[in-house]
């Protein structure tokens, strides 16, 4: 069933949250975007508008979805103008890599609040009406982060690991009530935010990960509206992290095995060449 009406996107004024805007947009439908900054959203907003949209089709409300009273605000606000939202994706996050025992104790309970109780508390500025109205779709983004641990990313994967738990809890209480609840789990998407994040990313973690390369962002957005629009329980993205999604309690020790010797590897070769160089 295609998605209509009015969709609530949390962190849509950039990235993957504003890529499923654009393309709600470009079919006719209605977007609030939700998101801390004033001025991005009014660019978000002028960007949608040269599209074609018409002037009450985009909606944009400055809130922080660590603030649950205003979040809640900014639901009303949106639904006072465009009307009822059949739909809400949860795309606003943040990720801060380093090693855990040079991160600050702020950056690491920052990604946890952020990512897990930020999407809880969008979650909740949406859920009771949904559930008067007897309907409603709810779509969580998480991250390939969610199947792994990988080196500098402890807080980010645990936050990311967390709303997998949260959404399979939260569909067996919604569904009966006529809600969806889904979650995606995008890989690295080439959006503002990880360009922000590449040159912060440990030497660790790119020898972990890989060198795989980013997803477009309207790619990503086009695979979650059509695992929303078929009603899928989880939406994942490219061979291997479908196979992590469904086989990673099995498939991680020897990814970490596998990392944790290259890294071994690695070190004696630097101290090889180090030894020879003197």
């Amino acid at each position: 069933m295609s998605i209509s009406g009015h969709t609530i996107i949390t962190g849509g004024s950039s990235g993957i949250g504003y890529a499923l805007a654009e393309k709600l947009v470009r079919r006719g439908g209605r977007v609030s975007l939700i998101a801390r900054d004033p001025a991005r959203l009014q660019r978000a907003r002028d960007d949608l508008l040269a599209l074609g949209a018409a002037q009450n089709t985009v909606l944009v409300v400055a809130a922080d979805v660590m603030d649950p009273r205003r979040l809640d605000q900014a639901v009303t606000e949106c639904e006072d103008v465009a009307g009822e939202a059949g739909a809400l994706i949860a795309s606003a996050g943040i990720v801060c890599p380093k090693f855990f025992h040079e991160q600050p104790v702020e950056d690491f309970d920052r990604q946890i609040r952020t990512n897990l109780l930020g999407v809880a508390n969008s979650v909740r500025a949406v859920y009771t009406r949904m559930r008067l109205r007897g309907h409603g779709r709810i779509m969580i983004v998480s991250s390939g982060a969610a199947f792994v641990g990988i080196p500098g990313y402890a807080a980010y994967c645990a936050s990311k690991a967390a709303l997998r738990a949260f959404a399979s809890s939260l569909r067996l209480e919604a569904k009966p009530a006529g809600i969806q609840v889904s979650i995606c789990f995008p890989p690295d998407t080439d959006t503002p935010q990880l360009q922000a994040e590449l040159p912060l990313r440990p030497e660790a973690a790119r020898l972990f990960m890989g060198g795989s390369k980013p997803w477009p962002a309207d790619k990503v957005a086009e695979r979650i509206l059509a695992g929303m629009e078929a009603g899928k329980d989880e939406v994942n993205f490219g061979l291997l992290l479908t196979v992590l999604a469904r086989t990673s309690p099995a498939l991680e020790p020897l990814l970490q095995s596998l990392h944790l010797w290259r890294t071994a590897k690695t070190k004696t070769t630097d101290t090889n060449l180090t030894d020879g160089s003197q």
